[in-house]
This record gives C-alpha cells, sequence and structure tokens, in this order.
C-alpha cells in the first residue's frame, strides 16, 4: 500500500538481541523531515517481541512535536505472556496523532470473520469510513452481534485461551532449541516463534519449502514479513501440543539428515 501511493518505505530492524525490540537511537537516525506516518505493531506478528513501556516514551520522544501520524497494530494486546502491553495513545500529547487499529481475530478467535476496528481522530474517521465501506464493503451483521456478545461477556475463555498458547509456546521453543542449526528465543505474546535459522547454513525460503515438501510442517520465510526477516522462520503455535510435538519429531531427524 505505502508504494501503491508512491511513498518510501524505510525499514527498521528488530533486534533479536533485545528480544526483537526496536533500538531507539537507530529510530532517531531514520525519522527526517519528509516522514509522514511510523508503523507499530506490538505484540508483534512475525517475532512475538514486545515494545516496553520505555520503548513507547522513547519513540514518542523522538517523534517530538513534529506533524507524523503514528499507526499503532495492537491486535495482540490481550495475548501477552510476560510483561504489560503499552499503546502510544496513552502518551500525552500522541492521541492526537495515533490510529490504532484492533479487531477480533486473535482475542476472541474470530479469524475469517473480518471484523476490527480503528480508534482515530473524528476528522480521519469521517474519511477512512467511507474508504472501508468501498473498498471492504460492510461487515455482516450477524458477526457484528457475535462481536459485542464477546466484547460484553465473560472473558474467562479469553484467559483460558492465553494460558494454552503460553503452554503451547513453551513446548515449541524448547523443543526448536534442541534441533540442530536452530535457536529460539522465547516470544513475549502473540501465538508465534522465530527462531534463527542461520546456523543450518540454509536461506529461510529454501529450508521452508525443504520442512514443508519433506516432512509435511509448515512455517513461514521470515523474508515473507521482509529483507530483514532472512535467518528466521516463523512458526505459529495455533495448533494443539499434540500436533506441535507431532512437528518436532519430524523436524529433528529431517534436520540430522539434511543440515
Amino acid at each position: 500500500m505505502i508504494q501503491f501511493l508512491n511513498a518510501k518505505e524505510v525499514p527498521i530492524r528488530l533486534r533479536e538481541e533485545m528480544d526483537f525490540r526496536l533500538d531507539l537511537a537507530e529510530l532517531g537516525e531514520l525519522i527526517t523531515e519528509r516522514t509522514k506516518l511510523i508503523i507499530l505493531n506490538s505484540p508483534q506478528n512475525p517475532t512475538g517481541g514486545m515494545l516496553t513501556n520505555v520503548d513507547i516514551d522513547g519513540i514518542a520522544r523522538a517523534i517530538g512535536s513534529r506533524n507524523i501520524m503514528v499507526l499503532s497494530d495492537e491486535i495482540y494486546s490481550r495475548l501477552i505472556f510476560e510483561g504489560e502491553h503499552h499503546s502510544i495513545m496513552s502518551i500525552d500529547g500522541m492521541k492526537e496523532r495515533c490510529i490504532l487499529l484492533d479487531g477480533f481475530s486473535k482475542t476472541y478467535a474470530m479469524t475469517g470473520w473480518r471484523m476490527g476496528y480503528g480508534v482515530m481522530r473524528t476528522d480521519l474517521a469521517t474519511h477512512i469510513a467511507r474508504l472501508m465501506t468501498n473498498s471492504s464493503s460492510c461487515t455482516a451483521s450477524f458477526t457484528q452481534v457475535a462481536g459485542i456478545e464477546a466484547l460484553r461477556g465473560s472473558q474467562a475463555a479469553v484467559d483460558a485461551m492465553r494460558a494454552e498458547f503460553q503452554k503451547r509456546r513453551d513446548v515449541m521453543v524448547a523443543g526448536l532449541n534442541k534441533i540442530k542449526g536452530f535457536a529460539c528465543r522465547m516470544p513475549h505474546g502473540a501465538f508465534y516463534v522465530f527462531p534463527n535459522i542461520t546456523q543450518t547454513g540454509w536461506l529461510s525460503k529454501k529450508l521452508a519449502d525443504g520442512l514443508l515438501d519433506d516432512v509435511g510442517v509448515a512455517a513461514l520465510s521470515g523474508t515473507a514479513f521482509g529483507d530483514f526477516g532472512e535467518g528466521y522462520l516463523r512458526f505459529s503455535v495455533a495448533n494443539s501440543i499434540e500436533n506441535i510435538e507431532k512437528a518436532l519429531d519430524r523436524v529433528g531427524p529431517w534436520a540430522k539428515k539434511n543440515l
């Protein structure tokens, strides 16, 4: 979409040694007088990393008084295993310059129902509502009713799902770290793990294709999320522990044979 608008995207690396947080000094160097929008996602897909309160404050300070908007994707904010969620919209002076995006797909497992929302200034909402009506049409009324029930009803299911994802995360990370060439940090949120596979000597896309073709285990190449993703794979833990263990049992022997 950035390229479609003839704008220029300026990526920033998420640092593995910082649990996939960004370097605030590097961000400050990348912001120029031509910067119009900064896009944040925390907790993150694909890394499972999270921005801390210090990070959020630092990003706001780096922006300062400049006329720069922030698009903050916070759809995984209820799926956090360690730490707390911090929204840049809560920082003094940032509310009017933020567009917060969230939805029902993750927290309430309504994936495929295509139901989400944005929080922004009224003048922006007027134009974005017109854009959405003409690009995505309208969300079905019966799924909207379900969304209302999700918001107003008991949140016990959300807490139970988060606890289950944490168990699955722990199993997946422990298993991957036993496999030749894989080194996986513990993600703090979302339901993905993002192992470093540079020690395998394989490119990410080739390794992902090999696992799928040879042993039927699906992973995404880190490069599916940008050039900085080379050297990583993304696995989802949105599956049963039984199936996660089955996948690990397939990947381990394959790695011994092929890496």
